[in-house]
């Protein structure tokens, strides 16, 4: 099976330049893909919602992370400052 040419985002872009007016033929010879290619990309499961969908899910996991990585330090930081407030000077 060969390397994929386009991500879901440029796919997306192409088949969006049909829905603004353009036709299949005009957006498929600006890309280089085919009709079928096309037709395939437009009548696969990979519509909007699903590929923001998607991207949200990781936005949303990488700010848990984030967030965890925060706690994480600032739960330090609180550490270290009163042991600071322990020791005699």
């Amino acid at each position: 099976m060969g390397k994929r040419k386009f991500n879901d985002e440029e796919v997306m872009g192409i088949l969006k330049e049909h829905r603004d007016g353009a036709t299949v033929l005009d957006v498929c010879h600006r890309h280089g893909i085919s009709a079928p290619t096309f037709y395939r990309w437009q009548s696969s499961q990979l519509k909007g919602s699903d590929i923001y969908a998607k991207r949200i899910k990781a936005l949303e996991q990488e700010n848990q992370r984030l967030k965890t990585l925060l706690a994480e330090a600032m739960l330090t930081a609180a550490t270290l400052s009163e042991m600071l407030e322990k020791t005699p000077h």
